[in-house]
C-alpha cells in the first residue's frame, strides 16, 4: 500500500511539472521560419503579455486588433490609391486608360473578391473551429487540474482511514461465543430465510387454529348443556346414597336395601353416561 501511494505521488509530481503551451511559444517556430524567408523583421507584439493571459482578456485583445488592421487597411487602401491616381496624372506621358481596360480590370477585381471572400470564409470556420477545440482544452484542463488536487489529498486519506480502522478493530467488544453472532453475512441471510418461513408456518397454523375456535366454542357450549342435567342428577344419586347409608346404618331393613340398590344402579348410569360423553368427574 505504501509503494502504490508513493508511484501516485510520483506520477502526481510528473503531471505538475511546468510546461511551456502558450500560443506565443507554439508558434515561434513558424515565426522564425516566415522572418527567415522576408527577413528580419522586429515585432511589437510581446509575448509577456499573454504569459498569465485569460480566454475573455485573449477575446478582448482579438476584437482591438480585428478593428486596429481594419483600420489600418482602410488607410492603406486609401493612401495607394491616392499615390497611384497622382502619379498617372502627373507622369510624362500621362497615364490614359480606356474603358476596356476597366472593365476588364473590374471583372479581375470581381474573381479576386469572391476569392478572397471564399479564404474569409475559411478562415472564419477554422478561427470557430479553433475556439471550440480551445474552450474543449480549457474545460478538460480544469477538470484535470481538480482530478489532481483530489489525488494529492487521497494518500493523506487512506491513511487516516487506516487508522480509525485499526483504532475501531481495538476498540470493538470482545467476540461473542454464540455462532449465530458471528457467521458470515450470507450464512447470516440464509439463517433469517429459515427463521422467517418458520414464523410464516406458525402464522399459518395459529390462523387455521382460530378459524376453527369458533365451532370448538360452540361444541364445548353443547357439551356444557348436555353435562347440567347430568350434574343435577349426580346431586340427587349422591343426596339419596347418603340417605340410604343413613337408614342402613340405622338398621331400616329392606328399605335400606333397596335405596343401596337404587344407588348403585344411578351410579351405573352416571358412569355410563360419562363414558358416552367423555366428560371427566
Amino acid at each position: 500500500m505504501e509503494q502504490e501511494s508513493t508511484d501516485v505521488q510520483l506520477a502526481l509530481s510528473r503531471l505538475q511539472q511546468p510546461q511551456e503551451l502558450s500560443i506565443i511559444k507554439l508558434s515561434e517556430p513558424l515565426l522564425a521560419e516566415l522572418a527567415s524567408g522576408e527577413g528580419k523583421r522586429q515585432s511589437d507584439v510581446s509575448a509577456d503579455a499573454y504569459e498569465n493571459a485569460t480566454p475573455s482578456s485573449l477575446e478582448a485583445d482579438l476584437l482591438h486588433y480585428k478593428e486596429l488592421f481594419s483600420k489600418l487597411r482602410f488607410s492603406y487602401l486609401e493612401q495607394v490609391t491616392k499615390e497611384k491616381f497622382l502619379r498617372a496624372i502627373v507622369g510624362d506621358p500621362p497615364l490614359m486608360v480606356e474603358h476596356q481596360e476597366n472593365v476588364e480590370l473590374e471583372a479581375q477585381l470581381a474573381e479576386v473578391k469572391a476569392s478572397l471572400k471564399a479564404q474569409k470564409v475559411e478562415v472564419a470556420d477554422m478561427v470557430a473551429e479553433l475556439e471550440r477545440s480551445g474552450r474543449d482544452l480549457t474545460r478538460r484542463y480544469q477538470k484535470i487540474q481538480l482530478q489532481t488536487a483530489q489525488l494529492e489529498s487521497l494518500p493523506e486519506q487512506i491513511s487516516d482511514l487506516q487508522a480509525t480502522i485499526t483504532e475501531l478493530q481495538n476498540s470493538q467488544a470482545p467476540v461473542s461465543t454464540n455462532p449465530s453472532l458471528s457467521m458470515s453475512l450470507p450464512a447470516t441471510l440464509s439463517l433469517l430465510r429459515t427463521r422467517e418461513e418458520e414464523l410464516a408456518h406458525l402464522n399459518h397454523q395459529l390462523a387455521t387454529l382460530q378459524s376453527t375456535l369458533p365451532r370448538k366454542t360452540r361444541e364445548l357450549d353443547r357439551l356444557e348443556a348436555e353435562l347440567k342435567p347430568l350434574e343435577v342428577q349426580k346431586l340427587g344419586s349422591t343426596a339419596a346414597a347418603k340417605e340410604a347409608r343413613r337408614r342402613k346404618e340405622d338398621g331400616m331393613g329392606g328399605v335400606g336395601d333397596d335405596l343401596e340398590e337404587r344407588g348403585r344402579w344411578w351410579r351405573g348410569v352416571e358412569g355410563g353416561l360419562k363414558a358416552a360423553l367423555g366428560v371427566e368427574g
